[in-house]
């Protein structure tokens, strides 16, 4: 059984200006503090009437190179580091507005966002927090991407992750979190995000990375690499 805990928000409003990743817009995104039961709700405010999107897996549409999620006619695209920030942190509630559809890449990790949200504080509410308990073992598997998942029953919250990408220029990557609160920020927050240079040129032709740089995103070099092109 879950410890219960209250539900948070932040004490105050807070912004973040910066550009987005994949389409080189310039971008601010500003989280407010939202009344408990609120979830994560991201709100459009560049567009006509101001949509709102609720971070729900519901609403994920995409999560090719960056999760896309979107309701109301409107979405947001790679939201994975922002919404790590807000969980690491333990918020659960919290309007996060937006005046493009990405947001600001920042170094390419949680940090930038993790750090403006402890500026200005987390504030407990006078609500339980709801958990999903896990009960028995639960397995996904996709043979394709060679993606596997299993989620077990635990008292304590522990992810395990490996990630094998067949490439020698990286290896075998591994690592355990125990806890969110004790390791997060310190540990995990500043993990950025990385590309093989074999893939930049796929990218760039797709129409991504607009606003990707050397600053934001860690390029391993996995082939051989010109004078010329250096």
């Amino acid at each position: 059984m879950a410890q219960q805990t209250l539900q948070a928000t932040i004490e105050s409003s807070v912004t973040l200006a910066g550009m987005g990743l994949h389409t080189g817009n310039d971008v601010s995104v500003t989280f407010r503090p939202a009344p408990p039961d609120t979830g994560i709700i991201f709100v459009r405010s560049d567009l006509e009437g101001q949509p709102e999107i609720k971070a729900d897996i519901e609403n994920v549409l995409d999560i090719d190179r960056g999760t896309t999620i979107g309701s109301n006619g409107a979405r947001v695209t790679t939201v994975e580091h922002l919404l790590a920030a807000l969980s690491g942190l333990g918020i659960d509630n919290v309007y996060v507005e937006l005046d493009s559809p990405e947001p600001p890449v920042g170094d390419g990790s949680a940090m930038p966002f993790v750090e403006v949200l402890l500026k200005v504080g987390k504030k407990e509410q006078e609500a339980p927090r709801r958990y999903l308990e896990v009960d028995e073992t639960i397995t996904w598997t996709d043979p394709e991407r060679g993606v596997d998942l299993v989620i077990l029953p635990s008292d304590e919250f522990r992810i395990t992750f490996m990630v094998d990408y067949q490439n020698p220029a990286l290896g075998t990557q591994y690592t355990s979190m125990y806890g969110l609160e004790e390791e997060f920020v310190d540990e995990f927050a500043a993990s950025r995000t990385f590309c093989f240079l074999s893939e930049v040129e796929e990218m760039s032709e797709r129409g991504l990375i607009k606003g990707g740089n050397i600053d934001n995103a860690v390029v391993i070099i996995d082939h051989d690499v010109s004078d010329e092109a250096k």
